[in-house]
C-alpha cells in the first residue's frame, strides 16, 4: 500500500469534498423551489414529491453495482463519469419544459449521483490512514451539510429572482471545477479488487427488487402497495440466494454476517436518514404555505439546521478518531429524536424563532451522528471492500431519505389525496406534516438501539 503524500491527500479531499457540496446542494435548493415549479407545471403534491422521490430512487439502485464497479475498475474513473454525468444532466434539467421531462432528467442526474456516492467516501479512505480517516471524514460531511446549508438560501434566492431553472444552471461551473481538479490532481487509481468478474443478474435482481419496495412503499395500505412490496421481497429474497452463493458477488453479504460493527452501524445511518430527510421537504411547505413566506426566506429559515451540521461535522469526526463512535453517532440520533419530538407540536402559530431553534437543535444531532458513524462504518472493512462500504452507506442515505420521502408522501396520499394544496386543504396539509414528524421521532428512538449495539472500534 502506497503512503500518500500531503498533496495527494489535500488534493483528494478538497476533489472529494467539492463533490460532496454540489450533490446536497441541489437536493436542498430544488426543495425550496418545488411550490414554484408546481404553479409553473400545475402540478399536484404528490407529481412534485416525485421530483425528489425518482432521483432517490435511481441512486439507491445504482449505489451498490457502481460500487462494485469501481472497486473492479478503478474509483477515480468512476467517480470522474458520475461527475461528468452529473453536470451535464443538470443543464438539461434547467431546460426542461414539463414536470414529466424534469423528472425524467432527475432519474439521469441520479446515476451521475450515484457514481459520485459510491466512490468518493472510498476514495477518501484510500488516500488516509486511520489516524487521520475521522478528521478527513468530518470534512467531506461538513462539505455535504455546507451544501445542504447554502442549498435553501441560495436556492431561494435564485429562484425568487432568476426562476427555478437558475439552481441547476448554478451548479454547472462547479462540476465543471471538480471534473478539472479530478483530471490534473488526482493521479492514483484505486482499484482493489482488479481482475475479479463482475455481478451483472445480481445487479438486476437487486435493482427490480429495490424498484418495487421503494414504489411500494408510498402506495400503502392499498393493494397494489401491498403487491409491489411482495413482488419486491420476492426478487431480494432471489437475490440474497444468488449473492451467497457467488465467488464475486456485486454485495458480499458476508461483510454484514460476520462484521457487527458493518451491520449496526449501517443499519443506523439506515434509520436515521429515514426518520431527518423529508423534514426539509415539509417544512418548505409549511414555511410558504402557513407562514406566508416566499422561496428566499423559506429558504432563510431552513438554512439553521444544516449550517449547524457544517460547524460540527469536522469536531464530531476528529472525536471518533479518540472516543468510540457509537457513544457519539447515538447521542446525535437522541438528540435528533428530541427535535422531531418537538416539531410534532408545530403549528400555524408556532413562531419562526422556535422553529428555528428546533432547527439548530436537529442540526447538531445530525453533525453529532453522521462523520462518526461513517468513520465506523468505513474503519470496519478490509481495503478491498472499500467501494463497497461506501457505497453499502450511501445505499443506506438513499433508502433512508426514500423511506422518509415515502412516508410523506404516504401521509399527503392519506389526508390530502391527488389534489393541488390550496386554502381549502391547509388544515390536512399540517396535519400530515404533524403526524410525519411524530413518526419520526419514533423511528430515531428505535435508531439509538441500533447505533448502540455496533460494539467498539477503538482497541
Amino acid at each position: 500500500m502506497n503512503i500518500a503524500s500531503s498533496t495527494e491527500k489535500n488534493s483528494t479531499l478538497f476533489v472529494a469534498s467539492v463533490a460532496s457540496f454540489i450533490t446536497p446542494f441541489m437536493g436542498s435548493a430544488i426543495n425550496i423551489a418545488l411550490p414554484t415549479i408546481g404553479t409553473e407545471f400545475s402540478a399536484d403534491a404528490i407529481a412534485l414529491s416525485w421530483v425528489a422521490t425518482a432521483y432517490l430512487l435511481t441512486v439507491a439502485i445504482f449505489l451498490i453495482p457502481f460500487g462494485r464497479i469501481a472497486d473492479i475498475y478503478g474509483r477515480k474513473k468512476i467517480f470522474l463519469y458520475g461527475l461528468i454525468i452529473f453536470t451535464i444532466t443538470s443543464l438539461l434539467n434547467g431546460l426542461a419544459p414539463n414536470i414529466n421531462i424534469l423528472i425524467f432528467f432527475r432519474v439521469l442526474q441520479a446515476i451521475g449521483s450515484g457514481m459520485i456516492f459510491s466512490t468518493s467516501v472510498a476514495i477518501i479512505t484510500s488516500v488516509f490512514p486511520a489516524k487521520e480517516r475521522g478528521r478527513a471524514m468530518g470534512i467531506a460531511v461538513s462539505a455535504v451539510y455546507l451544501g445542504l446549508s447554502l442549498g435553501p438560501f441560495v436556492g431561494g434566492i435564485l429562484t425568487q429572482y432568476f426562476g427555478w431553472r437558475s439552481i441547476f444552471f448554478f451548479v454547472v461551473p462547479l462540476g465543471l471545477i471538480a471534473i478539472y481538479f479530478v483530471l490534473t490532481k488526482l493521479k492514483n487509481e484505486w482499484a482493489d479488487s482488479k481482475g475479479e468478474s463482475f455481478d451483472w443478474g445480481g445487479s438486476v435482481l437487486y435493482a427490480i427488487s429495490l424498484f418495487f419496495i421503494m414504489m411500494g412503499f408510498p402506495k400503502l395500505p392499498g393493494i397494489l402497495g401491498i403487491s409491489y412490496l411482495a413482488i419486491g421481497t420476492l426478487f431480494l429474497i432471489g437475490f440474497i440466494f444468488l449473492e451467497l452463493r457467488l465467488k464475486h458477488p456485486v454485495l458480499d453479504l458476508q461483510i454484514f454476517k460476520n462484521n457487527i460493527t458493518f451491520r449496526y452501524s449501517n443499519l443506523a445511518a439506515l434509520i436515521h436518514y429515514a426518520a431527518t430527510f423529508a423534514v426539509a421537504f415539509l417544512l418548505s411547505f409549511y414555511l410558504q404555505y402557513f407562514k406566508g413566506l416566499d422561496p428566499q426566506g423559506a429558504g432563510f429559515v431552513l438554512v439553521a439546521q444544516p449550517i449547524i451540521m457544517t460547524v460540527f461535522s469536522p469536531w464530531a469526526g476528529r472525536l471518533s478518531d479518540r472516543i468510540e463512535p457509537r457513544i457519539i453517532s447515538s447521542a446525535g440520533m437522541a438528540v435528533s429524536s428530541i427535535g422531531l419530538v418537538l416539531l410534532g407540536f408545530i403549528s400555524s402559530e408556532t413562531s419562526l424563532l422556535v422553529l428555528i431553534l428546533i432547527l439548530m437543535l436537529l442540526g447538531f444531532g445530525f453533525a453529532l451522528f453522521s462523520s462518526p458513524n461513517s468513520n465506523s462504518i468505513m474503519s470496519s472493512v478490509e481495503r478491498k471492500h472499500l467501494g463497497i462500504a461506501s457505497a453499502t452507506l450511501g445505499t443506506m442515505r438513499m433508502i433512508g431519505q426514500m423511506l422518509s420521502m415515502g412516508i410523506a408522501m404516504m401521509l399527503f396520499s392519506f389526508f390530502i389525496g391527488q389534489k393541488t394544496i390550496d386554502e381549502s386543504n391547509l388544515p390536512q396539509l399540517l396535519q400530515s406534516q404533524q403526524v410525519a414528524f411524530f413518526v419520526f421521532a419514533v423511528l430515531c428512538g428505535i435508531g439509538i438501539f441500533a447505533s448502540l449495539a455496533r460494539g467498539k472500534m477503538h482497541t
